[in-house]
Parts: C-alpha cells; sequence; structure tokens
C-alpha cells in the first residue's frame, strides 16, 4: 500500500508551501465575515498562515489576506490569529 498523500498549502506571508496541518486556516465565509477556521472544515473561501508571528507581520504589512479574500480584513481578526499563536506554541 503506498503512503498516504499530504496536503500542501502556501503561507500568504512567506509564501512557502508548507504541509496544510502545520498552518493556520482563514476563512472568508459565504455571508462575508472572515474568521479563524480552527477546525479546518468551515465553509467559504480559505488562507492560510505559517505558526509564527514574521508572517503574520509579513501577511498584514503587505495586505495578503485583504488581496486573498478581494476584501479589507479587519484588526480583530488579525487580534484573534495573534492569540492563537500565542496559545499555541
Amino acid at each position: 500500500m503506498s503512503a498516504k498523500k499530504i496536503p500542501m498549502r502556501m503561507c500568504t506571508g512567506c509564501r512557502e508551501m508548507k504541509q496544510k496541518n502545520s498552518l493556520i486556516r482563514i476563512v472568508k465565509t459565504p455571508e462575508g465575515e472572515i474568521k479563524l477556521d480552527t477546525t479546518g472544515r468551515l465553509n467559504g473561501r480559505g488562507a492560510y498562515l505559517c505558526k509564527s508571528p514574521e508572517c503574520l507581520k509579513k501577511a498584514q504589512k503587505s495586505g495578503a489576506l485583504s488581496r486573498a479574500f478581494g476584501c479589507e480584513v479587519p484588526d480583530s481578526v488579525f487580534s484573534a490569529i495573534e492569540s492563537e499563536l500565542d496559545g499555541g506554541q
């Protein structure tokens, strides 16, 4: 039996391909709400970030998440990601 394929996703901060389970998913729901997806199963458009504060700062400074979702990302989302990073390490 062959080994199971591991899904890869690109971090919007550093633009590196990494394993999906090592990244944080942010999702824009069909209703237009942007929130942190801790389960990885919410419906909507997803974007991924590394679990490092540097990647979060890069994505925030460059506007990568806003570009990925096609709308402005509120500061509350960035603070939720920051608190997830603090608690996750």
